[in-house]
């Protein structure tokens, strides 16, 4: 492109996934980052606790970088705020309660002192650089302060809708502001960047009162039964209407889960969250009530190994042990890749005799995000010229595309991009350009990116296969076995009930020590390369299984 008024647009997560949302937007030397997510690891990441987005070309191009733009609070959105702000110190831009959540994570990094959070209001636009201006426009979603952005550059106008839907009835607040976003799109949209994670379900989304409705009837019936609901810690309206119905029925609320109390209590601080004041009660003090009398919410709607809901499907829960009177109520849908983890806590509650309702039994679950027919109200609202679909899987995306096209927006004007992907874009035309590095770094423990593929790779062998070591004593000057061999098994075969084999890996290792002794092998790495391979043939043919095999020699 010879106009030099190009705006690159340039993903680095969120696109043909769920979650770990990232896209930075630069013009002319200058960037901005929308959302800062992260996601949860796949069956094949044993031990990994979070995925962040790999920042190689926000290191490479820091100085550039004028801030960080939030969409809303969810983690999939601000979870890699903290990591990021580690390596780039920029501004944090977001609406109340979004920062307010993002301020708790920021104290428990020890970086909340040395971060500058700039709040926002709704149609009030920030100008960030010399070059974007910003517009947080009000959207529905599950949490409040959820806000489409506008950005306006020298290009033209860029509006990114963040996670949304149409609500007309909302909990509290106002409806999504279709009014802004129609003067916005008279204005003239250069592109549109439109989640599409319920782009695959036909019709309006339902509003968030459908699930209160369905609570207050549930309530009603359940009189003598204790309840104990698990849904999202950050979906604030669902847990209003919980406790809406609690106190209808004159029940008190316990939460469980750290980060269920923590959001709530920033939520009730902050004024969006109401409740009267001996609602709420704490954990400790539950067994001073009738079980009836009492709600239980927690966490572990998504079957997370370490939820409460999951540790009281075991029993292993400290305070919450299960009644047989008890209904447990799951208040969510499945993430996609959840859905066995999920199925897996129903069944083991089942199996203790509780009662469950889920989404398919009850009308105790709305989306958070759009229908079909909300995103052609976008799309017409907005005119857009380019339109860019995020935030989903390849299907998401390329229903999406269907979508758009649908509405008017030419098959050339559409780009379904990849995570790397450059897209450029000036007032007349757009096109891809050179990639950048993009891809996933995997956090573990205090550990940031230090867990790679070959690291992984031997989480994957151990847990399939187990390991065996072989423990050896020699003298490094003469090569005399001194001790040894000793075998030790984990994962592989219980040593005590398997004597014989045990015996005869001792003897395949002592053999492999002869045939380095004949050879004149002296170095240490050939002698372990020699046990690790005749190890390896004996046992497979003996098994059929293939542990991991860990030489050890030690200089006596």
């Amino acid at each position: 492109m010879k106009n030099k008024q190009k705006l690159r647009i340039i993903p680095l997560g969120g696109m043909q996934e769920v979650g770990k949302n990232m896209t930075v937007v630069e013009y002319q030397g200058e960037m901005i980052l929308i959302d800062c997510g992260m996601t949860f690891p796949e069956d094949d990441m044993p031990g990994i606790d979070i995925v962040i987005p790999d920042i190689q070309y926000l290191l490479q191009n820091k100085q550039k970088i004028k801030g960080i733009v939030i969409t809303h609070g969810h983690e999939d959105h601000i979870g890699a705020v903290p990591y990021v702000l580690k390596q780039i110190n920029v501004p944090v831009y977001g609406t109340k309660l979004t920062l307010g959540l993002l301020e708790n994570k920021l104290k428990e990094h020890r970086l909340l002192r040395s971060t500058k959070l700039v709040t926002v209001s709704y149609r009030k636009p920030m100008k960030i650089g010399r070059f974007f201006e910003v517009e947080w426009v009000r959207v529905n979603h599950s949490i409040p302060d959820a806000a489409a952005l506008a950005i306006t550059t020298p290009a033209g106008v860029l509006v990114h809708t963040g996670d949304f839907k149409v609500d007309f009835t909302p909990i509290s607040g106002d409806p999504i502001d279709l009014n802004r976003l129609a003067e916005i799109g008279d204005r003239g949209v250069l592109a549109l960047m439109s989640e599409s994670t319920n782009v695959l379900r036909e019709g309006f989304s339902m509003s968030e009162r459908k699930v209160g409705a369905t609570f207050d009837r549930l309530f009603a019936l359940m009189k003598n039964n204790r309840i104990i609901i698990a849904t999202f810690a950050s979906n604030v309206y669902r847990i209003q209407q919980i406790i809406n119905a609690a106190e209808r029925y004159n029940r008190k609320v316990v939460l469980s889960g750290r980060s269920m109390i923590n959001v709530m209590g920033i939520a009730q601080n902050l004024g969006y969250l109401r409740v009267k004041k001996n609602t709420i009660i704490d954990i400790k003090d539950m067994n001073r009530y009738n079980p009836k009398q009492l709600v239980l919410i927690t966490t572990g709607s998504q079957g997370e190994p370490m939820s409460a809901m999951t540790r009281i499907s075991t029993g292993q829960h400290k305070r919450i042990q299960l009644m047989p009177d008890d209904v447990i109520i799951l208040s969510a849908h499945p993430i996609p890749g959840n859905e066995s983890a999920v199925n897996t806590v129903i069944n083991r509650l089942l199996d203790k005799g509780v009662r469950v309702i889920y989404e398919s039994l009850s009308e105790i679950h709305v989306s958070g995000h759009a229908y079909q027919e909300e995103h052609k109200l976008m799309i017409n609202l907005l005119k857009p010229k380019f339109f860019i679909p995020i935030h989903g899987e390849v299907k998401h995306l390329l229903k999406h595309t269907e979508v758009a096209q649908k509405m008017g927006i030419p098959k050339k004007n559409i780009f379904m991009l990849e995570n790397g992907n450059c897209l450029e874009i000036t007032k007349n035309e757009a096109h891809l350009a050179k990639n950048v590095e993009a891809g996933q770094v995997l956090i573990d423990g205090l550990g940031i990116g230090d867990v790679g593929n070959i690291v992984l790779r031997d989480r994957k062998h151990l847990s399939e296969d187990g390991l065996i070591i072989a423990i050896i004593a020699m003298n490094k000057k003469t090569g005399q076995l001194v001790s040894g061999p000793d075998i030790i098994s984990r994962g592989f075969v219980y040593v005590r009930e398997s004597t014989d084999l045990m015996n005869e890996v001792r003897h395949v290792v002592s053999e492999s020590l002869e045939s380095c002794k004949k050879q004149n092998i002296k170095d240490w790495s050939s002698i372990k390369s020699q046990i690790r391979d005749d190890l390896r043939n004996f046992i497979f043919k003996k098994t059929r299984r293939n542990p991991m095999i860990l030489p050890i020699i030690m200089d006596v």
